[in-house]
């Protein structure tokens, strides 16, 4: 992860190329999940990442430097979104930002805070899927159950649900909704978020898209990678049976697959936790010091 330094000055030399290079960077990452969209073709776990998040390879392609940074010649940039020209030189408006998406601004802030703070919890086994199929008529992908449909049931029976997570809580089925340790809500997002989530890590891509030109394309592209990865062990440690795609199972109804399981989430729980505190220390100014008040989810979520 390489990003620029606040203050400094790129020549239009300069900062083209740390664009062109992040274009191509994008590109590459992308460049499976287009070549299906061209061929109207499915990904049961690749398309998450642009259809639960809802955003386009375009947004990764586009690089911003962060603020603080000047660009020099940079005029056509002059039209963009939350940039401000100073004769002709452009850098982000941050403080313009900060202002008109007060309330996303400050929220992000104080929820990757939150979570930050926090001591990982590893005993989860990524049950939330298994919960979303629980007792399903219909479950969530078009893919085949590895331990059919008693089997999948079976499992959720004989774990304990530990679910820290609101947006994977929330589409647990209704059976499996009093399983779960602790109810959970939009409004308690913020008390019970904690780095060792899956879901948590892959929302730092998240809150790094919400927060537009005040995120370095570098760390940008830095939150996606790290959301695929997690979203490859999210599948495969689930009840679906992605075989026919290329994935190994990670078994966790045994004890060696809830130990490969914890070995992964920890690594992909480290990443999380950089990423996390380079986005916070990218984004805030030494004047922010958003309380639990300030996080309004309900607005701004998805």
């Amino acid at each position: 992860m390489t990003t620029l330094t606040a203050g400094r000055t790129l020549t239009r030399a300069q900062w083209t190329l740390a664009a062109a290079v992040h274009a191509e960077r994008a590109d590459a990452l992308t460049a499976e999940h287009r070549a299906r969209a061209s061929r109207a073709e499915k990904h049961p776990v690749e398309d998450f990442l642009f259809t639960y998040y809802s955003y386009k390879p375009a947004i990764l392609r586009r690089w911003h430097p962060g603020p603080g940074v000047v660009l020099e010649q940079a005029e056509e940039r002059v039209g963009w979104r939350w940039y401000r020209a100073d004769g002709d030189d452009v850098h982000v408006d941050a403080g313009r930002f900060r202002t008109e998406r007060g309330s996303l601004y400050r929220g992000v802030l104080n929820l990757l805070r939150a979570t930050l703070g926090r001591p990982a919890q590893f005993g989860c086994f990524g049950l939330h899927e298994w919960a979303m199929a629980y007792r399903a008529d219909e479950v969530r992908h078009a893919v085949p159950l590895r331990l059919g449909r008693s089997g999948t049931d079976a499992v959720v029976e004989a774990h304990d649900l530990k679910c820290t997570h609101f947006d994977a809580f929330r589409f647990f089925t209704p059976e499996a909704v009093p399983r779960n340790r602790r109810p959970l809500s939009r409004d308690s997002q913020v008390e019970n978020e904690q780095p060792g989530c899956l879901h948590a890590g892959m929302d730092v891509y998240k809150w790094a898209v919400k927060l537009g030109p005040l995120v370095p394309g570098p760390l940008l592209l830095d939150a996606f990678e790290l959301a695929r990865d997690i979203r490859t062990l999210d599948m495969e440690a689930s009840p679906y049976d992605l075989s026919a795609w290329g994935y190994r199972a990670v078994p966790i109804e045994t004890a060696e697959g809830k130990a490969e399981y914890v070995t992964r989430q920890r690594a992909l729980s480290e990443r999380g936790q950089v990423l996390r505190r380079a986005v916070v220390d990218a984004v805030a100014t030494e004047d922010d010091t958003p309380g639990a008040a300030d996080f309004s989810p309900a607005r701004f979520v998805l």
